[in-house]
This record gives structure tokens, sequence and C-alpha cells, in this order.
């Protein structure tokens, strides 16, 4: 071992490694070098060892570029939640989400409650949770999932455009109800819910209730056949409770 060293194998076995960016074994590579050089390792047991790490680091980046591609707002994750300030949420349901068996079945799940109480937060959770089981998760604001679909009518290509959203295995349409829908709008959603109905699973959340619906988006039919086929199959939590906005902020008290 000694003798490669001194003809440079060594070094250039790590400037190949860097080449092929495999940087996690060229950075692993020298000590390696000791521990078979001393009979720690043998060869095997050290390329086993350090391809596991490189696969390993491969693997996170992978994640990492998923979750950046599939548009969430933010990161939040399951351990970030604070289930104490939020009590109404049924923890034991959203743990059974965050297992993903929904996706498998191709149910959808309804987030309803008052803005700031959690909703997206759980929302993007779960979907960081499926990107990182290797499902494909696209997120996207209500208002501008419209507009996108629109736009695309308007150029001839809704019907792509629908294949677009209807391919992720899960579809998060965040804040459903924060903004009035315009004509046409409701057919729409209709159109995507429909094509992604007992195929893939939809999260959606809501300051709505469902009964709502028909004034937000601005047509009564379209919107009961909405509700219809996303709630067939649904987990449907209703959060209540002050916002984690003013989480910092003292409770009034009331007067007596």
């Amino acid at each position: 071992m000694a003798a490669l060293d001194e003809g440079g194998s060594a070094a250039r076995a790590v400037a190949n490694l860097e080449a092929l960016k495999l940087t996690q074994m060229a950075s692993l590579l020298p000590d390696y070098v000791r521990l078979v050089a001393d009979g720690e390792r043998d060869f095997c047991q050290a390329l086993a060892e350090m391809t596991r790490v490189e696969v390993a680091a491969r693997e996170r980046r992978v994640t990492n570029q998923r979750i950046r591609s599939s548009g969430f707002p933010y990161i939040k994750t399951l351990a970030d939640f604070d289930w104490d300030f939020q009590p109404s949420v049924p923890r034991g349901k959203v743990e059974e989400l965050a297992t993903l068996r929904f996706l498998e079945d191709a149910e959808n799940v309804l987030l309803i409650g008052s803005s700031g109480v959690g909703k997206t937060h759980i929302a993007i959770a779960l979907g960081i949770e499926a990107v990182r089981a290797g499902r494909e998760v696209r997120f996207v604001d209500c208002a501008r999932l419209i507009e996108d679909l629109r736009d695309a009518h308007k150029r001839g290509i809704l019907k792509n455009r629908l294949k677009y959203y209807t391919h992720s295995k899960l579809l998060i349409i965040d804040e459903l109800g924060y903004l009035d829908i315009e004509e046409g709008g409701a057919d729409l959603l209709f159109q995507l819910v429909s094509a992604r109905y007992e195929r893939r699973s939809t999260i959606i959340t809501t300051n709505a209730g469902i009964s709502s619906w028909g004034e937000v988006l601005g047509d009564t039919v379209k919107a009961g056949a909405i509700a219809d086929r996303v709630c067939h199959h649904c987990t449907m939590m209703k959060i209540t409770g002050r916002s984690y906005r003013l989480k910092d902020l003292p409770v009034e008290r009331k007067e007596e």
C-alpha cells in the first residue's frame, strides 16, 4: 500500500472519484487506505462502507431536489408541529396519514380551519413525508392553480396542463376559499378533481366549510360536484384554536 501511495495511486484515485462526483468516497478514501493497510478492513469491506456512505449522500441530494421542485413555500415537518398549542388536531389521525397508506388507496385529505391554525403546516409535512418515500408531490396555491389552468385554457393547452397536475401522486391545493374564484374557475377545478378522482390523492386546505364552497367558487352545482368527489374517500379534519402567528401574544381576558 505504501508503494502505491508513493507512486501517487491514492491521489489519482481521489481525483478520479471527484471527477465522477463521488465526493463522499473521495473524502473517505485516505482513511480507508490506512484501515486496509493496517488490516482493520479488507478491500471489499472498505469499498462496501464507502459506497454505502456515497449512496446515502446521493439519496439525500435527490430528496432535497425533489422537495425544492415540489413547490413547497417553506419546509415544515410533523416534528416541528406544536401539538400542545393546537389540541384540536387529532395527532393519531395525522400520524396515521404520515404512514402514507392513504396514497396507496387514492384517498384525499381535507383540512378545514381559520387562518394560521396549522392546516398548511400539516399539509406540507405530509407532502415532505411523501417526497422522502419517493412519491411525486405538487404543492400549489388554489388561486394560482386556477389562474394557471385558465391561462392554459386560453392558450389551448388545458389538456396538457391538467395532465401535469393529475400525474402527481399527491397534489396539495392550499387555501381554497381565501380568494373568490372568478367565473369559469369552478369548472376548471372540477375537471382537475374529476381527473384525479379515485386515481390520485389530493390534500386541500380551506378556511371555508363545504357548505360555503358554492359561494367561494361562484357555482353551486360545480362546488357540490367537487365536494362530492373530494369527500367520497377522504379524511376530514376541522382545526380550531388560535393562530400560530398570534402564539406569543397574550390572550385577552374576558370581562367579568
